[in-house]
């Protein structure tokens, strides 16, 4: 299988004395972009594969609108990533391919050990996984022993192995204020932002790992209130992972399924959408009368790094899923032990949201997808 170049990427790397951090590099590989015909073979024959090894492909929003589509033509779902691996999970097949990055393949090994779970590219990583080192969070947690340790979801099996809970950006916002509220204090990773939105909206006493997303880090305040001016009916949706100065801007701030759910919802023909853009595939899917505009980026020197778009994400690709589907290439292996750790705090928020009658039960189906909407989704 062929790639045709590395990307290099800059991200933050926090230090374990909160508040201070620094550059460090990873990379991602930019796979072949197939012929219309290539396409063609590529898909034909995993629809094959998948069939004859009784297998199901699950794809984030944020992977190429090829393989979204090609997840929902099969049988699969498209989705975030917790709802991925619940339907991973409760799907009758025994071996799941996981179009997204590495910490969802994980998650999916969590919640179904007995499964063989496969993904297109076992390098594609995350910037708030990469900024978070679990030997270095561990030592965080120890310094800092009165406090619940409470995780986003885009995080490793190591450090969800060492939280108290696991929380997704729709329902981290009740679980902390239900903490809040018993006089907990909150240990919060890896997403300072999220972290930061969580404690400004709850009160709580939070002490923040300062990691980020390299996508949403670079929306600007600034520049979306230029194209806000621009576009002055146009409703704002923002991911909470955005900058402070971003959210404060938006008419809606939530997950992705939530903001799929706005743009469906909404009394507007325009949005400014501040998350991945692969999400404008299944918005567009969703709404098709109505327009999106990504929200302007910028990094340093006034260039961006991502380009609103997961360089990782973007390592998903037909050829390097296929390649997985002959081969076996790409199994996500968690160490049992830290999986049953790692498990625990999964399943003490999945009961908390059924405590609150949250409807979990994902489907790969549009009209059916708005009772997601109001669930649980991290990313």
């Amino acid at each position: 299988m062929q790639m045709e170049a590395t990307k290099v990427i800059e991200f933050e790397l926090p230090q374990m004395d909160v508040g201070s951090s620094c550059t460090a590099a990873a990379w991602a590989r930019v796979p072949d972009a197939p012929s219309a015909a290539e396409k063609l073979r590529l898909k034909t024959r995993i629809k094959q594969l998948l069939h004859e090894k009784k297998a199901v492909l699950v794809a984030h929003y944020y992977v190429d609108a090829e393989l979204q589509d090609l997840a929902e033509e099969t049988g699969g779902c498209v989705s975030d990533s917790l709802e991925m691996a619940r339907f991973g999970r409760d799907h009758a097949a025994q071996t799941l391919i996981v179009a997204g990055v590495k910490f969802m393949g994980e998650t999916a090994k969590i919640l179904s050990p007995e499964k063989t779970i496969l993904m297109p590219d076992l390098d594609a990583t995350c910037s708030l996984d990469l900024g978070c080192p679990s030997d270095e969070f561990a030592a965080f947690c120890d310094a800092h022993p009165d406090r619940t340790v409470v995780v986003y979801a885009n995080t490793s099996a190591a450090v969800k192995a060492r939280a108290d809970w696991m929380v997704t950006s729709s329902i981290g916002l009740d679980i902390v204020a239900h903490l809040h509220a018993q006089g907990k204090k909150i240990l919060w990773a890896p997403d300072k932002h999220l972290g930061g939105y969580i404690q400004q909206k709850t009160g709580a006493d939070m002490l923040l790992w300062q990691g980020s997303c390299l996508v949403h880090d670079e929306f600007k305040g600034v520049e979306l209130d230029l194209l806000k001016a621009e576009y002055p009916h146009a409703k704002i949706l923002v991911h909470p992972e955005s900058p402070a100065a971003v959210v404060a801007l938006a008419d809606m701030v939530g997950s992705t399924s939530q903001m799929i759910h706005a743009a469906m919802t909404m009394d507007a023909q325009e949005f400014i959408v501040a998350t991945d853009n692969g999400i404008l595939h299944k918005m567009q899917m969703a709404a098709p009368d109505k327009r999106f505009i990504v929200a302007p980026t910028a990094g340093n020197s006034a260039t961006c790094k991502s380009c609103a778009h997961c360089p990782w994400m973007a390592m998903n690709g037909l050829a390097n899923l296929l390649y997985a589907l002959e081969t076996g290439s790409g199994e996500i292996i968690v160490d049992p032990s830290v999986g049953k750790k790692a498990k625990l705090c999964i399943d003490r928020m999945l009961d908390f949201a059924a405590a609150k009658k949250a409807n979990v039960r994902p489907s790969s189906d549009l009209a059916q997808e708005q009772k997601l909407f109001s669930g649980i989704g991290p990313a």
